[in-house]
């Protein structure tokens, strides 16, 4: 029998009480085999890889396959201490599914179990993704080549809660949903002196401060104000003491894009912009940059209209088409490999994705179930 609401609740509070940091998910990806185990078998094979130990992929046989849909969900939590007073809350210290990631694994079982019980007519791969949060897990799970063989998939579907959407409300948009997004690291190397003689050092202190400002007029002057991009310094350190000089500056950020030309443009700004503002101060900075597998979350034009279509006309769903949002997620870089599809799904949180006070309405999760069968049943039809 499918999972009912009921049961994927209890199964999304254990996992909430669980949270395991990106590729240390031991024991969500134990809890998840056990509850896929007591799924009917008839169509279900798991496939686990050691290179990306808590990666878990069950393909669901399909009775007439045309083509295989993939389904991905991520598995890991954020390093957030969650309030005392949650009545479901994490048993880790300090670890918390504070960006719903057990929404998203209750919803993949719900769906999961529906298709065990009722044999689909086209081929499934659920795909359990490690480290969606930090280490790029979706790039890393495609090019170790996992999603090869009976595994490769013809187009990919997965959702995002979202807390400002009413609760099993699914948002969508063709296009770009998420921004692509790429950290910076800046390190100003100046010369170390004396407060009381400036003119003999070179105060990397001064010049962070100038290359923070100049970087901010990338976004407001070299950016078309009709498109979107951001960079954010979140992290600034220097120096030792208060009357020391200091001979090095780190800066370290985020750059965010709604696609990839606009963040490889906001790249090459920064570099020229650093470069510069390192030779008028008589000194160096060292830029680096990482993407990792955080490209933007582009929607397929004909797959994501299908989708749309169904979701506007299914009774049983409430839909709104949403903006573009300036969030990051990994499963943009499995989108730039494999047409697909991700949507939001409605959880009317009081908090904020990655708050502390995030806390999903758990009525979500068997609207996103029910969705998502109904549009996959509809898909294999065409």
């Amino acid at each position: 029998m499918s999972l009912t609401a009921d049961q994927l609740i209890q199964i999304r509070r254990h996992l909430h009480q669980i949270p395991e940091l990106a590729l240390h998910e031991t024991k969500t990806h134990a809890y998840l085999k056990e509850v896929i185990a007591g799924l009917p078998q008839t169509y279900l094979t798991v496939h686990e890889d050691s290179r990306l130990p808590t990666a878990l992929l069950v393909r669901v046989a399909g009775s007439r396959p045309q083509r295989t849909i993939g389904y991905r969900t991520d598995i890991d939590a954020l390093p957030v201490s969650e309030p005392a007073d949650h009545a479901v809350r994490s048993h880790h210290p300090g670890v918390m599914h504070a960006c719903g990631h057990d929404i998203h694994m209750s919803v993949a079982l719900g769906i999961l179990s529906y298709f065990a019980d009722h044999q689909p007519v086209d081929n499934l791969v659920f795909f359990f993704q490690p480290a969606e949060e930090s280490e790029s897990g979706g790039k890393q799970a495609y090019d170790l080549g996992l999603l090869t063989g009976e595994y490769q998939v013809d187009e990919f579907y997965g959702l995002h809660d979202n807390p400002d959407l009413p609760t099993g409300t699914i948002g969508c948009r063709n296009g770009t949903l998420f921004a692509g997004t790429t950290e910076v690291n800046l390190t100003v190397h100046g010369k170390s002196g004396h407060a009381a003689f400036p003119h003999e050092a070179t105060d990397a202190v001064v010049i962070a401060a100038a290359l923070i400002l100049q970087l901010q007029t990338i976004i407001s002057r070299d950016i078309d104000p009709t498109r979107c991009g951001v960079i954010t310094f979140g992290k600034v350190t220097a120096g030792t003491i208060r009357n020391v000089i200091a001979g090095e500056a780190r800066l370290e950020g985020t750059i965010r894009g709604l696609t990839q030309e606009m963040l490889l443009r906001i790249r090459q700004r920064v570099q020229e912009v650093a470069n510069g503002v390192a030779a008028s101060y008589n000194a160096t900075i060292d830029v680096d940059f990482n993407q990792g597998g955080y490209y933007p979350v582009e929607n397929n034009p004909e797959l994501t209209q299908r989708f749309i279509d169904y979701m506007q006309h299914a009774p049983q769903v409430a839909f709104q088409e949403t903006r573009p949002a300036m969030t990051g997620e990994d499963f943009g870089y499995l989108l730039a490999q494999i047409p697909g599809t991700m949507f939001w799904l409605g959880v009317d949180s009081p908090g904020a994705l990655h708050a502390a006070n995030f806390v999903p309405h758990e009525a979500a999760i068997m609207a996103g179930v029910t969705a998502m069968t109904g549009f996959l049943e509809y898909r294999m039809q065409a």
